[in-house]
């Protein structure tokens, strides 16, 4: 897959690519929705003879946008969204950088520019796409807007087994409610985050349970506080594991301004300080609470892991 980044006004002429079909959307978790559209152009693309595209926006439109908005967090940030793109199988990548100049194009400039002047004879989008100032160019306008230079298809609805929209809002509502388990609904995966292991209070290794201190990478969105049966992913292997999020009551009388994230991996045993870690998060066991004590401490832990090891042991596969 060739990545290609665009910033406005970009320079490239119609016939500095291939005639293409391009999938158009922001496209935060490449959820099952997300994929329909791409796995739609990648279609086109095959049955027209075109290579086939896909165009994103970095950053979010409401950091640029949105006043209240500074940070946003994301369920794939970029350099997962185009792992996940690339692996879809898809030719090239336009990332286009999302500033206050190009989102003050009129929807007919957008098409021109970013469309047409690119060389794409076929758009797919979902539904609710919408392109150009205030949004104002969307799926009905496209035909108007495509001077009959390109062709188009709109993807339709697709809602999950209670009749929700799969869409990036509805995940992130359920991430933030610790609920990710449902993932795999939606995104067809399991939540990945990832981090760095970093040198943490080293209490773990005291009671019998020695534990990763991830310091996540904070674009991602991190499940709520409490504890979850996870996988995580170091040196390129997965092992299963539990993992704590959130600000240890039982030692600490005060909060720190994150929470940290500690995964006791299960038959593990060697020094990995300063490794690259993903986590895929599996279940939430239960939520933090404060202990009376270490022995309480020890044997709840012991509870979780031994609920996290059943629950992988039915998941097998």
């Amino acid at each position: 897959m060739k990545l290609i980044k665009l910033n406005h006004p970009h320079e490239y002429r119609r016939e500095d690519f291939p005639a293409m079909a391009m999938a158009l959307g922001y496209f935060d978790g490449v959820h099952l929705g997300h994929q329909q559209v791409i796995k739609e152009a990648k279609k086109e693309a095959e049955a027209k003879g075109l290579k086939s595209a896909v165009m994103t926006f970095d950053p979010h439109p409401s950091v640029v946008l949105g006043k209240s908005v500074q940070h946003m967090e994301y369920i794939t940030p970029l350099d997962d969204k185009t792992r996940i793109v690339e692996d879809i199988g898809v030719d090239y990548l336009f990332v286009v950088n999302f500033s206050i100049e190009f989102s003050s194009l009129l929807p007919q400039e957008f098409v021109d520019q970013y469309i047409i002047g690119l060389n794409v004879h076929h758009v797919v989008a979902g539904f609710d796409y919408s392109y150009g100032k205030m949004g104002k160019g969307n799926m009905e306008t496209i035909q108007f807007h495509s001077r009959g230079k390109f062709d188009f298809t709109v993807v339709s609805k697709l809602s999950n087994q209670e009749e929700e929209k799969v869409s990036s809002t509805l995940i992130r509502t359920l991430l933030r409610d610790g609920k990710v388990e449902e993932m795999p609904t939606l995104l067809g995966r399991f939540h990945t985050t990832k981090g760095t292991v970093i040198n943490g209070e080293r209490r773990g290794r005291t009671i019998g349970f020695p534990t990763a201190n991830v310091q996540m990478e904070d674009q991602y969105i991190l499940p709520p506080t409490g504890v979850y049966a996870v996988k995580i992913q170091i040196e390129g292997a997965w092992h299963e594991g539990v993992c704590n999020v959130g600000y240890k009551p039982t030692f600490h009388k005060e909060k720190k301004d994150k929470p940290s994230v500690e995964v006791h991996i299960f038959n593990f045993n060697k020094e990995i300080y300063g490794e690259s870690a993903a986590i895929e998060w599996h279940l939430r066991l239960r939520s933090e609470r404060k202990f009376e004590g270490i022995q309480q401490l020890v044997a709840q832990i012991e509870k979780d892991k031994q609920e996290a090891l059943l629950y992988f042991e039915k998941n097998k596969g």
